[in-house]
């Protein structure tokens, strides 16, 4: 009899225990596959088969309670332990809405696009700093949630495809510091946010640009050039231009700068003229190593910044440069 009350108790105890768990049972058996993937990191010692992935404090999980405790957000950092590709069962987190894995200096291997595309809710990806490699996939219409690419400081090789431009809710990529060359796609026009700098891209700026509502663009240290008149506008409502050494070359005096332009940096190119109308509103400004003329102008912030906002210019003069003759 003791031992059948000992044995009914351990039941109940179990039961309950189970019946505790917020965790959804099939987030937490792909969680411990994407550990045993990783090959099991002291950095995931949190996540262990007897306990709560949302209410234990799973290293790097979020959960949310509306979605009946569906596991959401996934952020990995600062590891240097983890020696392994991207796992697959990361496709079998389907209610997984942001991929964050940043500083993975040994986190190797293709974008793994197959299993990313299950994800039909993810809605941000970031995965940068890492040792990822090969050039940047075709991402089919599954991603219809996906509004913010970053996939920074890693080794992506090859050309930008202009198939990103199909994802509907698309607005920002970042893919700087990669080894990516060729030229800027035209349909690269839609997005909101594009920062390719420090790759190997090259050849003029689609025409496109002229009629983007580009918010952040940045395509410092890269080979384009040409013309990139087309980036500017009284009524354009960018927020910074970095387009510092590559080889644009264009008549800086001839375009229009908003008045609502924070950040311009237009250093190491061979862009000539004078200084325009509305550069004086610039609050962070670089015009250094180009082929500009003329007298500085004496109004908005253009005499608060050091000489070495203007340096190595072909004859621009004026304080904080020599004076005119």
């Amino acid at each position: 009899m003791a031992t059948m009350l000992f044995m009914l108790l351990t039941l109940l105890s179990h039961a309950t225990s189970s019946l505790s768990q917020n965790c959804h049972p099939h987030d937490k058996s792909a969680l411990l596959q994407i550990k045993k993937e990783f090959n099991n990191p002291t950095l995931l010692s949190s996540w262990k088969p007897n306990s709560d992935c949302c209410q234990d404090n799973w290293y790097g999980v979020v959960c949310d309670i509306d979605q009946h405790y569906r596991v959401t957000d996934i952020l990995i950092t600062k590891n240097r332990e983890i020696r392994a590709q991207i796992p697959p069962s990361i496709g079998k987190l389907r209610y997984l809405k942001s991929l964050f894995f940043d500083e993975l200096p040994n986190l190797t291997g293709p974008i793994p696009v197959q299993a990313l595309s299950k994800l039909t809710k993810l809605d941000q990806i970031t995965i940068k700093s890492s040792g990822l490699s090969g050039p940047i996939p075709y991402f089919p219409a599954q991603f219809k949630s996906l509004t913010w690419l970053e996939l920074t400081s890693n080794n992506l090789t090859g050309p930008l495809p202009p198939s990103l431009s199909l994802l509907p809710k698309l607005n920002a990529i970042f893919l700087d510091n990669n080894k990516l060359t060729g030229s800027i796609p035209p349909s690269y026009s839609k997005f909101g946010g594009l920062v390719l700098s420090n790759n190997q891209l090259s050849g003029p700026l689609p025409k496109s640009f002229s009629s983007s509502k580009l918010f952040n663009l940045q395509l410092a240290h890269n080979k384009l050039e040409g013309d990139a008149s087309m980036l500017f506008g009284s009524t354009k409502q960018t927020n910074v231009i970095d387009i510092a050494h590559n080889k644009f070359s264009f008549d800086l005096g001839k375009v229009k700068v908003s008045k609502d332009l924070p950040t311009l940096d237009v250093s190491h190119n061979q862009i000539y003229g004078k200084l325009p109308e509305g550069i004086e509103n610039v609050l962070n400004l670089n015009v250094s190593y180009n082929l500009l003329c003329g007298e500085i102008p004496k109004r908005g912030n253009l005499q608060k910044f050091d000489v070495y906002v203007y340096i190595h210019n072909k004859c621009l003069c004026g304080s904080p440069l020599p004076s005119c003759k």
